[in-house]
């Protein structure tokens, strides 16, 4: 993942969109806006169908998100992957496996 955030960096560079915009709080904004154009596409169908009929679409705004998560860590100074891997432990703890179930 560090290498896609490098290339991520390296392309904002080169267009002149490191400054001013890149911050938190901005970051923030853009990941929930892209969210938002993600869930327009599964308005009004089931899940099946939006994924049938709109999945380069979807896997477009899946990856606007990833790439604003991932810039949003770099600028908060945290991994996402072990910030996603400490959630899944603290999740395993708060929603435990029923009795007798195993991983």
């Amino acid at each position: 993942m560090k290498t896609l955030t490098e290339e991520i960096l390296a392309f904002n560079k080169a267009r002149g969109w490191t400054e001013g915009n890149r911050d938190a709080r901005n970051l923030a904004i853009s990941v929930s806006l892209e969210a938002s154009e993600l869930l327009e596409h599964f308005q009004w169908q089931s899940g099946e169908q939006a994924v049938a009929n709109n999945r380069e679409s979807i896997m477009e705004e899946a990856a606007d998100i990833y790439i604003y998560l991932l810039q949003l860590a770099d600028v908060a100074g945290f991994d996402l992957d072990e910030a996603a891997l400490a959630k899944i432990r603290k999740n395993a703890l708060k929603y435990p496996l029923p009795a007798g179930e195993h991983q």
